[in-house]
């Protein structure tokens, strides 16, 4: 087979692809629910530095930490989904994102509580910014499903970076929660 008809066919099968590129055809939602939490570098650097910090704690932590966020941020999807306002909104967001960073930079390991308080109060402010950006025509409920599995999917690629790296990557992890931190000190300056 020649390069040009190569390329013609894998052109022909792309083409279907490009007719779904545009708006209006996911009526699931479940197609925009995943794409959220991994197109806003907020809610991305959160959710990567709540599985980075769950896999530096011991016992419950490590599985209560994302839980946690998973199950209050859906909560506050379906808030935002009914229309509730957050006062300060984007700010609690990007206050998540410095503090977790900061949490996984300095390894801390604060009681089951306050832990769990403080990503229970974090996932609330990116689950209402998440139904708040329901988009028209979409399903609540794929949606939701859709950020839900993103977002637990973004935990978990967190938690291996710590659980499976060798010993010696250790200090790039504090490194990786450092620069988050950065990060969500230039989103509350912004």
């Amino acid at each position: 087979m020649t390069a040009k008809k190569t390329l013609a066919g894998l052109a022909l099968l792309l083409a279907p692809a490009l007719a779904f590129a545009h708006p209006g055809h996911d009526e699931s939602g479940l197609l925009a629910g995943i794409a959220h939490p991994l197109t806003g570098v907020d809610h991305l650097l959160a959710m990567l530095a709540v599985g980075l910090w769950a896999a530096q704690q011991k016992g419950t932590a490590r599985w209560l930490l994302p839980c946690t966020f998973v199950v209050t941020m859906l909560v506050g999807g379906v808030l935002g989904f009914a229309g509730l306002q957050l006062p300060a909104m984007e700010n609690g967001i990007a206050a998540s994102v410095l503090a977790l960073g900061l949490a996984v930079a300095l390894a801390v390991r604060p009681p089951l509580v306050l832990a769990t308080a403080a990503t229970a109060l974090f996932a609330l402010f990116h689950g209402v910014a998440h139904g708040l950006e329901l988009p028209d025509m979409a399903s609540p409920w794929g949606y939701a499903l859709g950020f839900v599995a993103a977002t637990a999917a973004l935990h978990a690629v967190g938690f291996a970076l710590v659980r499976f790296v060798p010993k010696a990557a250790a200090p790039l992890v504090r490194v990786a929660g450092a620069l988050s931190a950065l990060a969500g000190m230039w989103l509350l300056a912004a």
